[in-house]
């Protein structure tokens, strides 16, 4: 099976570089380019990719809001979004996460680590970079652990019994 990939990022010299690397693979090929999210989402129903390998700073309609676009629409459930950015924030690793993305990796990985990503991500798999991971794993263990009160609380909250009262 061939992964069909489409490439979302302003940068003109960076999707003709991601092309060429793509396109050098057997097992995977460029359906298509856009320079911001808009055109992404427009390609992305045009072409259904399998995954969209998607910048999120971009003029216009950024990568968060295409991804979640993307993401939230049924006709588009097959297709994967990867970020690749070169800001591994906190706040964009948890956005794009919560808007459906299914990977994210930093610019400055490997050729092989994102053909890797690629690949991970098609097969419907999770990735995250290591800077990304560290930078959950921190949140997680900064934010205060559930009281047992707090943890019953909830448990009822989500009863379907307790719903119904």
């Amino acid at each position: 099976m061939t992964i069909r990939v489409l490439l979302a990022d302003d940068q003109t010299l960076l999707r003709a570089t991601f092309r060429i690397l793509i396109d050098s693979c057997e097992d995977m090929t460029v359906v298509g380019e856009a320079s911001d999210g808009a055109e992404a989402l427009e390609l992305t129903r045009a072409h259904h990719p399998d995954i969209v390998l998607m910048d999120i700073r971009m003029p216009g309609t950024d990568g968060l809001a295409a991804t979640s676009a993307i993401c939230a629409a049924p006709e588009l459930a097959a297709t994967r979004v990867l970020i690749l950015t070169t800001f591994e924030t906190e706040d964009y690793v948890a956005q794009a996460l919560r808007a459906g993305a299914s990977g994210f990796l930093g610019k400055d990985v490997t050729a092989d680590t994102l053909l890797a990503g690629l690949r991970t991500v098609a097969s419907g798999e999770a990735l995250l970079s290591p800077t990304a991971t560290r930078t959950l794993i921190t949140n997680f263990l900064m934010s205060p652990a559930p009281t047992p009160t707090s943890r019953l609380r909830n448990a009822c909250r989500s009863s379907p019994s307790a719903s119904a009262r």
